[in-house]
């Protein structure tokens, strides 16, 4: 009676957290926390012994939490914001817009594939996140529909997270409960049947989910702006600097895209378009430009724009360097500022807070005059650099309002290759088995913050308590599950299903049932849950347990339906304008398509 009592209290709560996760009305945060209590005073307050086994303990059902999976996968987002923050990856996408700009359909393709590609070494997560502005501009440059590029981003991203164990946090995850299981899942053994099926989800991602997308859709609901936000800067040309000797064609400059020349401004002579194809840009040159604010950051990461010599004019207390301590941010001059009139060499901006006026962005258009003689108006907001430390002490300041949420910091592109290095040495290591891959991880991250890729905080910040207050409860359920024999017994009823059909048919149908909760739990708590589930399975009709293992981990990618199935749908949805109904039109035939190659190949691929 008291192993029924246990039994059912964690189907009941197993059952709640998924319909509490599914409705997404509290944060997932709260729901795991929470799932976690239930079960603390479930196990802690009523102790249960299983036939034959040990009590259950508190110490078991938080083990997760130390779980080297959840450690691993926490590290590898550290390591993942050390790319992203250096901007290791953007040459190679931006090379590859560049490339193929005369076929925008192809080079969006090339593009999506590359994403595809780098996400079975990095967590789908980061990628989504690198080449979603690229993405954006191609799609701004060429005026591509953005609703039929950003889906596709995500999902051929998780598609490709499903082809090596480090893909994607689901993976990790999985391989851990296994390990605990007793079953060891090498780096690459996903990775055959794995790229079968994301290939086969390739064909359908490019070709077939852009009709899909697009057959309900209008230009207008989902138009891309074509330009960002524009500031007004100036530029003071180096010696060093890739633009001397620079001339102009029909009387412009389009080297200097995507910033757009206005004047230059040259021992106090400011020369106005259109230019005499004569004239050659040289050291010491004041260019006028307009940009968006990261076209200014990408001239800071580039030495461009040099920080002793800033263009407003003032002179920098102290020397600065570009770096992750090194930010920029917006911020807006208040009516009846002190600011209001001044130029922006004497406001005292400078002197005050230690930053640097990098542009000005007004409603009204402004005289083609030196950025240092430009006098401020209420309501301009200016781009401005400097430490972080500096920047956030303008924080509660009423004559110039910082827009906190804009401050970001410039990427140390002189570590790029650090942090390719690093990043190549931790997948090297791991698919060797040199050294085990938590190790690999977490010695990757700290080299990462020690070699200057990122700071402490970024890599706070890279710390997702989603996935860690996540795992930490699903890892809990899972041990509950198994303990009271609910784990037992859903595989029964799934064998029962079969009828007492062959393995394949078995395995199809833990397909399909896993690939259904990973859309209305999430693809981590679905891979934690069903792994002992599946290697129960397996045993008990004498089939290979990698086999079912890897099933669940295939079906556990498989968060295409719901925009809450995975993260990377949720960072599309703004940018592509997509509603939940999108999801379900375009990832269910997807997901169809995926169960039935792998219930048609799986038997022949592994012997079945």
């Amino acid at each position: 009676m008291v192993e029924n009592f246990h039994l059912y209290a964690t189907l009941a709560i197993i059952a709640g957290t998924i319909l509490l996760y599914a409705l997404d009305r509290f944060p997932v945060e709260s729901i795991s926390l929470g799932t976690i209590t239930l079960l603390l005073v479930l196990f802690g307050t009523f102790p249960f012994t299983p036939e034959g086994g040990d009590t259950v303990s508190v110490e078991a059902l938080l083990s997760g939490f130390a779980s080297p999976a959840l450690i691993t996968v926490l590290a590898l987002l550290i390591v993942g914001k050390g790319l992203f923050a250096t901007d290791a990856l953007e040459g190679v996408t931006n090379r590859i817009g560049r490339i193929y700009g005369g076929n925008p359909r192809l080079s969006i393709a090339i593009i999506l594939v590359v994403a595809g590609v780098t996400s079975a070494f990095l967590n789908n997560t980061p990628v989504v996140v690198i080449f979603i502005p690229v993405l954006t501009s191609l799609a701004a440059r060429f005026r591509l529909p953005a609703y039929q590029i950003f889906m596709p981003l995500s999902f051929i991203t998780i598609l490709g997270g499903m082809t090596t164990m480090i893909g994607s946090s689901t993976n990790l995850i999985a391989a851990g409960m296994a390990a605990n299981e007793g079953l060891e899942i090498g780096f690459f053994e996903i990775t055959g049947m794995g790229m079968i099926l994301a290939g086969i989800g390739y064909l359908y991602v490019l070709f077939v989910l852009p009709r899909i997308l697009g057959s309900e859709r209008s230009e207008q609901k989902s138009g891309l702006e074509s330009s960002g936000t524009q500031f007004l800067g100036e530029i003071v040309l180096q010696s060093s600097s890739r633009f001397v000797g620079d001339s102009p064609r029909s009387g412009f400059f389009p080297n200097l895209t995507p910033m757009s020349l206005h004047a230059v401004i040259r021992e106090g002579t400011v020369l106005l378009p259109p230019y005499d194809d004569g004239l050659s840009l040289r050291e010491g040159d004041r260019l006028q430009m307009t940009g968006t604010r990261k076209a200014f950051m990408d001239m800071l990461a580039k030495g461009e724009i040099s920080l002793s010599e800033p263009p407003d004019g003032t002179i920098p207390a102290a020397e600065r360097k570009v770096g992750p301590h090194y930010h920029l941010a917006e911020a807006v001059i208040a009516p009846g500022s002190l600011f209001e009139g001044r130029t922006v060499r004497f406001s005292g901006i400078q002197q005050r807070f230690d930053v640097t006026v990098f542009g000005v962005r007004r409603k009204s258009r402004m005289a083609r005059a030196p950025l240092a003689q430009l006098r401020f108006e209420a309501g301009d907001t200016l781009l401005i650099g400097g430490n972080e430390d500096d920047v956030m002490s303008m924080r509660g300041n009423h004559d110039l309002l910082l827009l906190e949420h804009s401050a970001e910091s410039v990427p140390p592109r002189d570590k790029a290759l650090i942090a390719s290095f690093l990043f190549a040495a931790i997948v090297l290591f791991s698919a060797t088995g040199l050294s085990p891959m938590v190790v690999n991880a977490v010695a990757g991250a700290l080299l990462m913050i020690v070699f200057g890729c990122l700071t402490f905080q970024q890599a706070a910040r890279a710390f997702d308590r989603q996935i860690f207050l996540l795992v930490g409860a699903s890892i809990a359920m899972a041990t509950a599950l198994e303990a009271t024999g609910g784990a037992r017994m859903i595989a029964e009823g799934i064998i029962g299903l079969g009828g007492g059909s062959s393995a394949p048919v078995i395995l199809a149908l833990l397909f399909v049932g896993v690939a259904f909760l990973t859309n209305v739990l999430s693809n981590n708590a679905a891979a934690a849950l069903f792994i002992p589930i599946a290697l129960d399975m397996a045993n008990r009709i004498g089939a290979p347990p990698e086999v079912f293992a890897a099933a669940v981990i295939y079906a556990a990618n498989c968060s295409f339906a719901t925009p809450i199935a995975y993260q990377t749908n949720l960072m599309v949805m703004g940018p592509g304008h997509y509603g939940f109904g999108d999801f379900l039109r375009a990832g269910l035939p997807l997901i169809a398509v995926i169960t039935v190659a792998f219930s048609l190949l799986a038997p022949w691929y592994y012997g079945l």
